[in-house]
């Protein structure tokens, strides 16, 4: 009985890509979205960092409003999520995105305003 042939790698054939559809209405739907809670992240972001300085220059030790900060950060996805109708689209990734855009543009926001010399 005779053996069966072995095909070389570069003869065996693999199959063929094929782009699944684009679904251009949910795509463009989910992106509108985002930028609705990336909008509120925004005014998140600001009014911590108003809130931070207001409460360092009150006298209060840093570690008070850096708490407090924190605490409304982390709570902030549920806040986005009861405001924005469609949060369910979005993805574990878009949540980390908002969540550090909301951390560190409150860091960099109350530093600077805590840096602001006053005129005199």
């Amino acid at each position: 009985m005779a053996k069966k042939v072995r095909k070389r790698p570069e003869e065996v054939e693999a199959p063929k890509f094929e782009f699944p559809a684009f679904d251009e209405e949910s795509f463009a739907k989910k992106e509108y979205e985002l930028t609705g809670a990336t909008a509120l992240a925004g005014i998140i972001t600001v009014l911590l960092g108003i809130l931070g300085w207001v409460l360092t220059g009150a006298g209060m030790t840093g570690w008070l409003p850096f708490g407090l900060g924190l605490v409304i950060i982390a709570l902030s996805p549920m806040l986005i999520g009861r405001l924005r109708s469609n949060s369910n689209l979005y993805t574990r990734g878009d949540w980390a995105g908002l969540i550090v855009l909301e951390f560190f543009g409150w860091l960099a926001l109350w530093f600077v305003l805590l840096n602001v010399s006053p005129t005199a």
